[in-house]
Formats: C-alpha cells, structure tokens, sequence
C-alpha cells in the first residue's frame, strides 16, 4: 500500500483517546514496570521510533527533562514547551493546542495514531498495540536545538482492565446481501450526477460515532463557506487555530450528509487533507443504528466539469482512504468488530459528481462499535 500523508493539527483534547477509552479497575496498579527505558529525543527527526511495543491496556508512565530553543521561542524551555503566541496559530503543529517544542509521543502508525501530549511527566493507557515513538511539537520547517531525556516505565494492564481490541469477523450481525439491497452504491450531487461510492458502514449511536471520530483525531467540517469565514475570524480572536474547510453537499436518500468529518488539517493547507461524509440509514442493522460513509482524501485542485470551476481533487484509489478510516478508528478501542462485504453491482470503476475519475476493489468496510456489542 502506498504511503499516505497523516494529517496533522489534533486537538488537545481528543488527543487524550489514549486516556479515555479504556477503563481501569479501581485497585493498586503493579509496583513492577514490565520494561524501562532511557530515550534520547532530539531535533534531528521530529518523530523518534523506540523499540518499546505497548500492548493494549498497558500503562506507560513517562518522566522527562532536558532543554529546546527554537527560533519562535522566547526563551529557552523543558519538555512542556512554550504556549503558542498569536502570530504562532496560523501553523500546524503535530499536537496543535500542545506548547511548541513540547514533548509528544504516539502508539503505532504515523500515518493513522493520534498524537498526544507528554510534557515533563504523563501517564498514558495504550488501546492498542503499537511501537512507542517520541517527539518534539514542532513543524518540519523549524530548526531548533532540543534535546529530551525521557524515562519509559511500562506496566502490564491491571486486574479487572477492560480494553477493547478490534476484532476481524467474517460478517457482523444484521449486515448482510438484504440489508446492501437498500443501499445505493454510490451518491450523488444536488443535479442527481451520481458521485463518490459508499466504502464503508458504522453499526453503533450517534453518541458512539461522534465521539469515535474525536478520538481518532477527526473534526467536524463547517456546512458553507460564509459559516466557515465567521468561525474562521473567532477562532483567530480566541486564539484557537481553525482547523476545517467546507465540503460541498452530497445527497443520499434524498438529502445531503448528516455530518462531515476531516481529519484535522488547517485552512491553509486544505488543498490536501482526509475527509467523509455520514448519513444515518432509515432502517437498522439487527435493530442497531447504521451509519453510511463515504471517504475521499483530497490531493489537490482540478477543473470542475460542471461548470468549469475549481474543485478538490482526489485521490483516485480511495481504497486507501477506506483504509485509512479503518486504522484511525480501531485504533481507539473503541471498535469491536471490523469486516468487509462485497456486494452485488460493487463500484469499481468511476467518476464523481465533478468528473474526476477513481477506482476500487469494491468492497464495502463495516466496523460495529463496542457500544453497540
């Protein structure tokens, strides 16, 4: 598979998913660390890739000192790093509510784990398994000289732990060859142009989905442009970077999406960023509701065909971006079952609403959330 961009810019506060979807017992936690280690962090990468593999539940306890100076700092500074300024908002950084040059780490991927804030001392619970990386909260761009020492201690998950690990099921319960039959395959702009085909499905609440997607990093997208500009100016006065686009309206049983997700990447790079499209079905999945999504990933800008303007192009294999929907959202633990289905009359070959061409394998993803279990 190639390789794919991470978008960037998570918020601070879904940047705890590491935290919030695991659920410890109330007991003494084990005196004993499983492993520790000493890590060098510096500036010659932004990410450091360790040798430490947490396993889902394990809780990794972080200690860190050192110093960094970069060019937008005031002074110099320790692992928590300095609160961004005004003028330091309109970037992106890789925890974007996180001090510049903090320490950060992640579990897993680059392309899909949510980065989260380490500062000078954090615990975090592990959802899934991964590689331990570490880093400093800072663009590709700044140059800077830091250097972290941080101490790793890795404990076995308590007694009583509940941590949820996505499993691969040949089919989940209510998804079936019927239930596709009530599906149209793709769906299509306000004219009736057929559009971007449906890759994947969420069995599980409203409650469960929104807060899914917050985990794993995804914001919610604006509904119009003018509504855009106006938040636009508000974040800015509240000094909180906007981090969304709009996204033209869809249709599916005869009305536009419920809800558009992005994962997270800034206004001014929006030439390139993940996004979907949900719509909740008018019927359920064995009595659950039953989420239907469609997922492109933006490359760039290409001529609108309709009417000769400018709109997003994207990338024309959007398997990849099925994928990618998949590795954010089970990286959570917060999905319990993940399969695929093939259905009858499966898009393979297309164009979307705008006349940009794109392709697939045709398989449908369908993830059914622990909630719902």
């Amino acid at each position: 598979m190639k390789a794919r961009r991470r978008s960037i810019g998570g918020r601070l506060a879904q940047a705890v998913l590491i935290l919030g979807s695991v659920c410890l017992a109330a007991q003494e936690r084990p005196a004993t660390p499983r492993l520790s280690r000493d890590v060098r962090v510096t500036d010659a990468e932004i990410w450091t890739v360790t040798d430490i593999e947490l396993q889902p539940g394990e809780r990794a306890v972080f200690r860190a000192g050192g110093t960094a100076r970069c060019p937008g700092l005031s002074t110099e500074v320790g692992p928590d790093g300095e609160p961004r300024g005004f003028r330091d908002l309109i970037r992106s950084l890789p925890v974007n509510q996180a001090g510049l040059s903090a320490l950060i780490g992640r579990v897993g991927d680059e392309s899909s784990a949510q980065p989260f804030l380490i500062g000078a001392s954090r615990e975090v619970v592990s959802p899934s398994r991964g590689l331990l990386a570490l880093g400093i909260n800072r663009s590709a761009s700044d140059i800077c000289g830091t250097t972290y020492t941080v101490h790793v201690d890795v404990f076995a998950p308590a007694e009583g732990s509940h941590v949820v690990v996505a499993k691969t099921v040949d089919a989940i319960d209510g998804v079936d060859r019927p239930l596709f039959d009530r599906i149209p395959r793709r769906v299509a702009d306000k004219q009736g142009n057929p559009g971007d085909m449906i890759n994947f499905l969420i069995v599980g609440s409203a409650a469960g989905t929104e807060r899914v997607f917050k985990a794993a990093g995804w914001v919610t997208v604006d509904a119009d442009v003018a509504g855009a500009v106006i938040q636009g100016v508000l974040d800015s006065l509240s000094h909180v970077s906007y981090l969304t686009m709009p996204m033209s309206q869809l249709y599916l049983f005869g009305r536009p999406q419920d809800v558009g997700w992005a994962h997270a990447e800034p206004l001014m790079v929006v030439a390139s960023r993940h996004h979907l499209r949900l719509w909740q079905a008018p019927f359920q999945a064995a009595g659950l509701p039953l989420w239907i999504g469609a997922a492109t990933h933006d490359i760039g800008f290409e001529r609108d065909r309709r009417n000769n303007g400018v709109t997003h192009k994207i990338d024309p294999d959007v398997d990849l971006e099925r994928a990618f929907v998949e590795k954010t959202l089970t990286s959570t633990g917060m999905v319990a079952e993940t399969s695929y289905v093939l259905p009858d009359k499966a898009v393979r070959d297309a164009k979307t609403a705008t006349g940009g061409s794109f392709h697939s394998d045709g398989r449908v993803l369908v993830l059914k959330l622990e909630e719902s279990r």
